[in-house]
């Protein structure tokens, strides 16, 4: 058996066995999400827990003054900044913020893969974000939550960061990419979906993580899968991206795809991107 069929079957039978080891919420992340469940916090008390981790607080601050947020009025503290973007937000953009602490790897040949595939999903991230805050400005509507979906797309691609810890053990695998790509392909969705199952993560984060690259699982309505999946297109990280797009037209989140090469999409994309620049 070849190493790569070997390292396949290694992951099958250990997501069957509910054996293989899923990444952890990062602490700060952790206790943000267990605060804001708290139903006594209040701005203050949220504002302490952000100002535990001062990277965290920083950069609270500077999505709160960032044209996310679209306020011309500049916030200096975390206190400020929690106000600003309000409890109910705080949970998942605190979430969104520390996830990059996810893609690390002390091997320096994984990191390499670990960090690719972060700036990948940055990408996807800002285009999916981009997409719905067009689609809102196009239509008036606001029924979907801006940061849901952008934890729902930084989320998308969770489930591969086991297949690269795994992969650690078995250094030839590193030598066929492709290989590696199949692999996250195949099973990616159904550790990601592990993933948010074991962090307690809502529907929403699920079926993102585990069903975005399966056009077989679709909502009626526009749901926060069609921006992800936009997103992935768009960043030419889905292999069915012309069909993802041709789909989102057909329910409605655009007219013409022309839109997505506007000089006003790239410049809110690009302002996305920079949030987590």
């Amino acid at each position: 058996m070849s190493t790569q069929n070997a390292l396949l079957t290694i992951l099958v039978e250990k997501i069957n066995n509910d054996t293989l080891v899923l990444p952890t919420l990062p602490a700060i992340a952790l206790k943000v999400r267990r605060s804001a469940d708290d139903p006594n916090i209040n701005l203050n008390g949220m504002a302490d827990v952000v100002g535990l981790d001062p990277s965290l607080s920083a950069r609270m601050i500077k999505i709160s003054n960032s044209a996310y947020l679209g306020r011309a009025v500049k916030v200096t503290s975390t206190t400020q900044a929690v106000t600003r973007i309000g409890l109910n937000q705080v949970k998942n953009i605190a979430t969104a913020l520390a996830m990059e602490q996810l893609f690390v790897s002390k091997n320096e040949t994984v990191k390499k893969y670990m960090t690719k595939m972060w700036n990948d999903t940055v990408n996807i991230v800002a285009n999916a974000m981009a997409a719905m805050l067009t689609y809102q400005a196009a239509t008036g509507k606001k029924n979907l939550s801006l940061d849901t979906m952008t934890l729902s797309a930084l989320v998308a691609n969770i489930g591969a960061l086991p297949v690269l810890t795994e992969a650690e053990r078995h250094d030839s695998v590193f030598a066929n990419p492709t290989f590696l790509d199949v692999a996250i392909q195949k099973l990616s969705g159904r550790i990601g979906g592990s993933i948010m199952r074991e962090w307690q993560f809502n529907e929403v984060f699920i079926q993102c993580a585990e069903h975005w690259r399966n056009l077989e699982f679709t909502e009626s309505s526009i749901d926060y899968i069609d921006f992800v999946r936009i997103g992935a297109a768009l960043s030419n990280q889905a292999d069915n991206g012309d069909e993802i797009l041709t789909l989102a037209q057909e329910k409605g989140i655009f007219t013409d795809v022309e839109i997505y090469q506007s000089l006003e999409f790239t410049e809110i994309r690009d302002n996305a991107k920079a949030i987590f620049a």
